[in-house]
This record gives C-alpha cells, structure tokens and sequence, in this order.
C-alpha cells in the first residue's frame, strides 16, 4: 500500500498550521526521517486538539496507526524508533517533554516548543500543574531556543529570506547571545524594527562596549565639540 502514488489533495482539504521558524531553523537540526515524520504528526495531532495543556502522550503516539505505519521498521523495532525520534525532537529544542502522573502512574507527555509550550513548563516549574512533572532535560537546549536569532527575528521584524538568515548565522557567530536579544529589545523599544538598525548597534557595542550606554551618538558631547570647532578658536580644537 505505501508504494501507491498518491491521488493528491482535493480542493478544500484542511491544512495543518506549521511556524515558519520550523522550515527556517529547526528542520536543519532534524537527523533522521523517523523524528521528521513524529514531530509533523505531533504538530497534525495538536492543530486538532483542544484542552489544557495541549501535549500529546507517548501512548498515545505508539498507538496510532498513522504514524506506526509510517515507520520503517518492523515489530518492536517500530515502537523503540519512534521514542527514539521523540528523545531527538526534544535535544533538538522542537519538542519539550514532561511527565503526568494518571491515576497513579507516570506518563510521558510532549509538549511543542512554543510560547504556550514554555509557559505550560514553567507552570510545572512553579508547581501550578501538580499532576505534572518535568523531566530533566539539557538546560542548554531550552536556553539555545529561547535566544535563538531567527524567532528574535520573525517576532521583532518579519518573514525571514535566505540573505538575511545567511546575516543572522553570521551575527550570531560573532556577538554574544545576550547582546543579541538585548539589540532586538532596544531596537523594538524605539520602534527601530529593522536588521540594519539592530546590526548597527551590536557593531557600536563591539567598539564601545555594551555597558557603555545606549546605541547613537551621546549629542550632548557632540554639540558641544561643534561650538567650539565653528568658534574663533575652532583651529586648534580641530588639530
């Protein structure tokens, strides 16, 4: 059956809502078909789902005859597949992963990646879900998603091209990750919502350094050099 040519999508059929940063910057970080296929599935899960907290049970996936039968392997290699690609999609920062206690036994729930998501842990965190517990995962990759450049940017700026993610891979390599967001939040402060605004001010923290103030000119300095190089004296001053 899976060597069937498929017939191809009828004219109103529903559409499974996907964040652009996950074609721009989390698709590259996926290794292999098996988490490509369970992280879509999570997301057509999810897009159906109401209810808090929007996750999905390891169960629940290891059951489904969809996602089963797209998985190439046989017997329980199946099964040992698919929480493998649920352990990558979570190191990978696509997926979070907590725990539920139900009726006395301990669940695997995940989670995505979200604003919703991360609020959703936090709360577990805080102890505001007690039927729900966090599974210790490398602090590093929460961290890594909540400063990444490209979401810095799809959330200050816009839709992102392959020119300016090529720039922000740059920058990113080059400047510390707290410059990066701070750039952003100071730009967005004064309505400079632009790359070659927040460019500008990483470029002026590099020469200054960062504590040295905000981005531009101190004009205060400046007007006062400019009285005395268009005085009498302004000969000297100059030199």
């Amino acid at each position: 059956m899976r060597d069937q040519v498929f017939s191809g999508f009828p004219a109103r059929a529903e559409v499974t809502p996907i964040p652009n940063l996950f074609f721009t910057a989390a698709l590259q970080k996926i290794t292999s078909l098996t988490e490509l296929k369970t992280i879509l599935h999570v997301f057509w899960l999810l897009s159906r789902r109401r209810g808090y907290p929007q996750c999905v049970t390891a169960t629940e996936l290891l059951a489904d005859p969809i996602l089963m039968a797209g998985v190439d392997s046989e017997g329980s290699e199946k099964e040992n597949a698919v929480r493998q690609a649920l352990r990558e999609a979570v190191n990978h920062g696509i997926l979070l992963q907590a725990k539920m206690d139900k009726a006395g036994q301990s669940e695997d729930i995940y989670l995505i990646n979200t604003d919703a998501g991360r609020d959703t842990i936090e709360k577990i965190e805080q102890g505001k879900l007690p039927h729900l517990v966090l599974t210790p995962a490398p602090a590093e990759v929460r961290t890594a998603q909540l400063s990444n450049i490209f979401s810095l940017y799809e959330r200050n700026i816009g839709m992102l091209t392959p020119l300016v993610a090529e720039q922000l891979k740059e920058a990113e390599n080059k400047y510390p990750a707290d410059w990066i967001e701070a750039a952003f939040a100071e730009a967005a402060s004064l309505n400079k919502r632009s790359w070659k605004y927040i460019i500008r001010i990483l470029e002026r923290w590099a020469i200054e350094g960062k504590d040295d103030g905000k981005f531009g000119r101190d004009t205060e300095k400046e007007a006062d050099r400019e009285k005395y190089i268009r005085g009498k004296y302004g000969h000297m001053v100059k030199g």
